[in-house]
């Protein structure tokens, strides 16, 4: 695999790769860093010499993270179901509840990117017209998303939508009575043994629920291992294995035609069956149960309309020709 990776770095097929782990089984088979220019949630930080301990964005990533918080506190009774509705949780805002277009929303069109309102992430991430950054700059971020232009009945179209996002991670913080961090670390990350980690905020101090956790790569594996395992760690069960079933149920279809469940990307490579958390950038976390693999890979290829390509062709050219 070593020698696969070193030909396609050669070759110019791995543009932006700042780092890739591999485990199959829980066992180590792949670990490389590289050096590049790199970005904390848009600051930049110049020319990076990555390594084991070098924190990373793993931008959106994050989305699929909170999907696994939602399902502890879920399990806890401290989170609404996926079926209730949405807007009695949010009762700062009775305008926007009484609305009978808006009333119809629920958990589930939050989890499955559905909600029916107008939201373009399609532009670039440094400019106020994306809607995620209209989001972090508005005086009420929940406001900002509930009250975006009804286009379409909720959960007839997967639509990217970080506002989504932000309302679970509201919910979270809400019920638990704690910041998403903080429940973060105490119910998933330092059982994980994830130890350095942070998780960036906006201007008004919420933390970001949609792209805002840097995590070391074998951190991030971690986290794969856990989806891999159904939820099992250490002989604890950290996420309930019911919740892992529901959540990477197949729900709706992507634009590009991927299928989406909770939070998380469902596709076929090669014949394989993958879970992913995907970001931008490059940013990938990869379950894939039938080879008992897990890969998560870290770039720097932000906003770049072909950011997909490098972890595809890790994936594709040097790790499952190797185990698949």
């Amino acid at each position: 695999m070593r020698d696969r990776l070193d030909e396609a770095l050669r070759a110019g097929r791995l543009d932006g790769l700042h780092g890739v782990v591999v485990a199959r089984d829980g066992q180590l088979l792949l670990e490389h860093y590289g050096a590049g220019e790199d970005h904390a949630w848009g600051t930049p930080l110049g020319v990076v010499e990555f390594g084991p301990e070098t924190l990373h964005d793993i931008r959106s990533v994050t989305k699929s993270v909170t999907a696994l918080l939602y399902g502890i506190a879920l399990g806890d009774g401290l989170v609404p179901a996926p079926a209730e509705p949405l807007l009695p949780h949010f009762p700062h805002h009775p305008d926007l509840a009484a609305d009978p277009r808006r009333a119809r929303l629920t958990v589930e069109h939050a989890l499955t990117m559905s909600l029916g309102l107008e939201w373009r992430e399609d532009l670039p991430y440094d400019s106020p017209a994306n809607a995620e950054i209209a989001m972090e700059l508005a005086p009420d971020r929940y406001r900002y998303i509930l009250e975006r232009p009804v286009v379409e009945e909720p959960g007839a179209r997967w639509s990217y939508c970080g506002g989504a996002t932000a309302l679970l991670g509201h919910l979270i913080a809400v019920g638990t009575g704690r910041s998403l961090p903080d429940y973060a670390r105490a119910t998933l990350l330092d059982p994980l043994g994830i130890t350095p980690h942070e998780w960036m905020a906006g201007d008004d101090g919420v933390a970001s629920a949609a792209s805002g956790l840097r995590l070391v790569p074998r951190d991030l594996l971690r986290i794969g291992e856990l989806v891999r395992r159904g939820g099992a760690w250490d002989g604890g069960q950290l996420v309930p294995a019911d919740w892992l079933r529901t959540m990477l149920e197949p729900r709706l279809r992507t634009e590009w035609g991927a299928r989406y469940g909770y939070h998380w990307y469902l596709e076929s490579v090669a014949g394989h069956d993958l879970a992913a958390g995907m970001g931008n950038g490059g940013q990938r976390l990869y379950v894939l149960p039938d080879l008992d693999l897990t890969v998560a890979v870290t770039a720097g290829n932000y906003d770049h309309p072909e950011q997909w390509r490098t972890p595809l062709a890790l994936l594709e050219q040097v790790i499952l020709p190797e185990v698949g």
